[in-house]
């Protein structure tokens, strides 16, 4: 009786064992997916580019193209991840270059009384807007 009693507590040892290194792989793996997942959700690129995505357009006001430089600028200077910074490309919107220590940030120069086409020109390999295009729009319009 006495051998069966140890051997049953060997066996509870032995258990008890395999779950707590069970435990710890768990625990090891989902704080690795944590630390290595460090692209965003699906919604917080939506998110990211609705602050641009309002501005696109063939006939966009002046006064729209220089908040949407408003909203890039902003981006920009509060980001420190390069993946996030936005660019805009284009005749009609100067970069500013008087900080090359901080972001690029750009003159807000689109006259109120014109209209613009802007287009998104490219992406981030993660779906983020990483380039806007602004041109004056055709006096056909």
């Amino acid at each position: 009786m006495e051998n069966a009693s140890k051997a049953l507590i060997i066996a509870g040892a032995i258990l008890l064992a395999i779950l707590i290194i069970s435990l710890g792989i768990m625990i090891y793996n989902q704080a690795a997916g944590v630390v290595n997942n460090n692209s965003m959700t699906e919604a917080e690129v939506n998110s990211f580019n609705q602050k641009f995505e309002q501005y696109i357009g063939e006939n966009v006001r002046g006064a729209n193209v220089n908040s949407l430089v408003s909203a890039v600028n902003t981006n920009n200077m509060s980001t420190d991840d390069e993946s996030e910074r936005v660019t805009i490309t284009g005749s009609v919107i100067t970069e500013n270059t008087s900080d090359n220590n901080a972001a690029t940030t750009y003159n807000k120069t689109a006259q109120t009384g014109k209209t613009y086409k802007v287009e998104i020109a490219g992406y981030t390999t993660g779906g983020l807007i990483q380039t806007i295009n602004i041109s004056e729009a055709s006096a056909s319009n």
